[in-house]
């Protein structure tokens, strides 16, 4: 059964930091490239971070990049945001997502879409105030 658990959600003022974790079992973590995606109510679900099997790429939305960091530990099956710099607009719905690599144009790299992520966990709430 597989089973990812976010954790370190909370309320921040605007300028704080989280950091949110996500335990993986039930899966071969080394083998999934890793995101985070975040809702907001009434907005679609969007992609915030990604990081490769190995941890050697990562991929971040421009409204993020410079502020997020996201990293994994795949000896511990966890994967992990940093954030910094926290905006009211970052609020939302946190989720973590476990998808296989994607192939094209002869390299491999980690989808954007939520459809090509298999695995979610229940989600961790962030709320920023101002």
């Amino acid at each position: 059964q597989v089973q990812l658990v976010e954790s370190g959600g909370g309320s921040v003022q605007a300028g704080g930091s989280l950091r949110l974790s996500c335990a993986a079992s039930g899966i071969t973590f080394s083998n999934y490239c890793m995101g985070w995606f975040r809702q907001a109510p009434g907005k679609e679900r969007e992609r915030v971070a990604a990081v490769y099997t190995g941890g050697s790429s990562a991929y971040y939305a421009d409204s993020v990049k410079g502020r997020f960091t996201i990293s994994r530990d795949n000896a511990k099956s966890t994967l992990y945001l940093q954030m910094n710099s926290l905006q009211p607009e970052d609020t939302a719905m946190y989720y973590c997502a476990a998808g296989r690599r994607q192939y094209y144009s002869g390299a491999y790299y980690c989808a954007r879409s939520a459809f090509a992520y298999d695995y979610w966990g229940q989600g961790t709430q962030v709320t920023v105030s101002s």
